[in-house]
């Protein structure tokens, strides 16, 4: 005679999605969603609370210069342009060079500056700023044909004086 020993019966196992999903809730408890619901909540009022802080990290007394250097007519990036900071008194305080999309980007304390564009095959352009704390200037400068350089200038003109002069 052999003894049977009573084995437990498992219950099915679900086929569809659904029915996974309905086991799967069905296991867990109510003080465990609370907690995952409590610790996302805790996370976003951190993250709410830093993001909300972060415009206070910069001083006070700053603000930010955005220039934009294109060429006339085309709208064509001017990546190689020199985009120079001065205060009004022609000290130097920055010297930039714009990214590919001719964009730049520098970080001034309150006050007047002027912003000085140039690149050899394109006539400068000068700009008066004034900056504001915890604010943004953007300009946008479209550079036109011809020269910035001074004696590049003064050499054109007067071959073009003897041009005329002579009837070339």
């Amino acid at each position: 005679m052999t003894e049977e020993t009573p084995t437990a019966s498992l219950p099915p196992i679900p086929t569809t999605a659904w029915a996974r999903i309905i086991v799967a809730v069905r296991g867990v408890s109510f003080s465990r969603v609370q907690s995952v619901v409590a610790t996302l909540a805790g996370i976003a009022s951190v993250t709410g609370a830093t993001f909300s802080l972060v415009q206070y990290a910069r001083p006070a007394n700053t603000g930010e210069l955005v220039a934009i250097v294109q060429a006339a007519g085309s709208h064509r990036s001017v990546t190689d342009a020199t985009v120079e900071v001065l205060t009004t008194d022609n000290a130097l305080v920055a010297t930039l060079t714009p990214d590919a999309a001719g964009r730049v980007t520098q970080s001034l304390r309150e006050g007047v500056y002027v912003v000085r564009v140039s690149h050899p095959r394109y006539a400068a352009e000068a700009r008066r700023i004034q900056v504001q704390p915890r604010q943004t200037i953007e300009i946008k400068t479209a550079l036109r044909a011809g020269s910035s350089s001074p004696i590049e200038r003064a050499v054109s003109k007067g071959a073009g004086s003897i041009r005329r002069a002579l009837g070339f």
